[in-house]
């Protein structure tokens, strides 16, 4: 992964959004056309999101190992929260495109299988910051 060798965190936040999308991506289609109809929506996604969060753990660490301008916790929070910025306003812009309207999106944020994806989405921003903090330890 080819990435600047002292990127600001933004840059990183720019770095870690796409790729992480880009998986998710194909981890959605998936779970939508093969999990979603055998398991119902809720374990579809409690299956996927394990695997969305272990592939956000590797990159995260590939990202910040060896970058002095990520080497603290306020760097890698704010690479994160800029990640699921992006993240965020991908997944609105992605709904609007398949027709739902924003409060439709937001609505769909609220069900069962939503709060989780949520969660998942506020552990992915948090990655950076809690592989900091474990490698302190």
């Amino acid at each position: 992964m080819a990435t600047p060798a002292t990127p600001s965190p933004a840059r990183a936040g720019l770095w870690y959004f796409p790729i992480i999308f880009a998986c998710g991506a194909v981890l959605g289609t998936l779970r939508t056309l093969v999990l979603t109809p055998a398991l119902g929506p809720l374990r579809a996604v409690a299956l996927e999101l394990p695997v969305i969060l272990a592939l956000s753990w590797i990159v995260a660490g590939s990202l910040t190992r060896g970058r002095p301008s990520l080497s603290n916790a306020s760097a890698r929070l704010w690479m994160g929260a800029i990640a699921l910025a992006l993240l965020l306003v991908a997944e609105c812009a992605l709904a609007l495109g398949f027709g739902q309207t924003p409060m439709g999106w937001l609505a769909g944020l609220i069900t069962p299988q939503g709060l989780l994806g949520l969660a998942g989405q506020a552990v992915f921003a948090l990655l950076p910051w809690l592989r900091y903090e474990i490698g302190r330890g």
